[in-house]
């Protein structure tokens, strides 16, 4: 009977290093973007927003990824006390978090989001804008002090259009010259560039409405705008997911084609990776198929590919990567019920299922980030 090799820890596939364009990765583990509101009232990182993050740092985690980060001070800020990356006086903020994770040993990409039509809590304005004048399904949510039906928006110009592409690039600059490893363009769960690529959201006739290529050409545009400008530099990537904040259940309504032409045209913009997000990472994306959207990623993209969903167990986590589907994991409320979750794998340690009060909404009332 063969000995055990106790040398060789627990789903050793989580540990292997990674690459995600320039950016070396100690592990597979990263950290989901999740929204946490807890910045300045003009969206400053604060310090319990940096002890935040370190503690995901100093846990194992080999990337973690920031919430969304708004870019501009016009219609992308989604959330109040939701932090920015929009100037200058944004990245000097972000500094020394970024030197605190890194000092703590992990890489960090800051997720650049424009909020769309789903935007709840904007003090630069009270008109949001969307591909068309169309109200999100749902209601804004009032664990991010929400109340009520979305606002239609206003169906953007061209000439909005041309700030949403200036405003991602300047966003990439800042949070480059803030330090940060890497860029992820929020193209998910329903914020604006979502938006463009949702059939019932989008019915404009121009060349960013119909057709699922006319449907992606904005998010396309803006990859290929970010990676063109700072590609060079650090890591761009993209988030993409089907289900939205204000609907959980759309689906992409060519299924398997769609997403042939989504990230086969997203691969081509000069991006390093895509982010899948679906409540089940490895559940089918699509009705009579058995490939999730992870797989579809990587089949139609050839890229790096993170998954999130519902990987809350190891196995789980190894499978996907074991498979090829995905290159990396990236956890949420696993992450938030066990901050140090990577070193609890690997040494064989029980991890928790519970998850802190402050899932969603203000991270104010916690006190034990830095010790815990």
């Amino acid at each position: 009977m063969a000995v055990p090799d106790d040398t060789c820890p627990p789903y050793q596939t989580l540990f292997n290093a990674a690459k995600i364009g320039r950016v070396e990765l100690a592990n597979r583990v990263a950290l989901a973007p999740m929204t946490r509101v807890s910045a300045t009232a003009d969206g400053l990182p604060t310090d319990q927003v940096a002890a935040y993050y370190r503690r995901f740092a100093r846990g194992g985690f080999g990337l973690l990824i920031t919430e969304g980060l708004y870019i501009d001070d016009l219609t992308s800020q989604g959330y109040l006390f939701q932090p920015g990356i929009a100037n200058a006086v944004h990245a000097s903020a972000w500094q020394p978090v970024v030197e605190g994770v890194h000092d703590c040993g992990a890489k960090y990409f800051a997720q650049l989001m424009h909020a769309g039509s789903q935007s709840q809590g904007n003090p630069h304005t009270d008109t949001t804008w969307g591909p068309s004048a169309i109200r999100p399904k749902g209601e804004q949510l009032p664990m991010y002090r929400g109340a009520g039906p979305f606002k239609i928006p206003q169906a953007m110009t061209v000439e909005h259009l041309g700030q949403v592409r200036s405003a991602f690039v300047n966003a990439a600059r800042q949070a480059r010259d803030a330090g940060f490893d890497g860029v992820e363009i929020h193209g998910a769960n329903g914020y604006l560039l979502d938006e463009f690529l949702t059939d019932y959201l989008n019915t404009r006739t121009d060349d960013y409405g119909g057709s699922v290529a006319n449907r992606v050409r904005l998010a396309a545009e803006v990859c290929h705008d970010v990676a063109s400008a700072v590609g060079g530099e650090i890591a761009v990537g993209i988030r993409i997911s089907q289900g939205k904040v204000s609907d959980n259940h759309h689906h992409w309504t060519g299924g398997e084609d769609d997403a042939a032409t989504i990230f086969a045209t997203l691969a081509d913009t000069g991006i390093d990776y895509i982010h899948t997000t679906e409540y089940r990472a490895l559940a089918p994306a699509f009705a009579g198929s058995d490939k999730s959207l992870a797989q579809l990623a990587k089949q139609y993209s050839g890229l790096p590919i993170i998954a999130n969903g519902h990987l809350d167990d190891p196995k789980d986590g190894a499978a996907i990567i074991d498979s090829g589907a995905a290159d990396v994991v990236a956890l949420a409320k696993p992450a938030l019920a066990n901050r140090d979750w990577p070193q609890r794998v690997r040494s064989g340690r029980p991890l928790s299922p519970d998850v802190p009060r402050d899932l969603f909404g203000p991270v104010a009332n916690i006190k034990d980030w830095e010790v815990a």
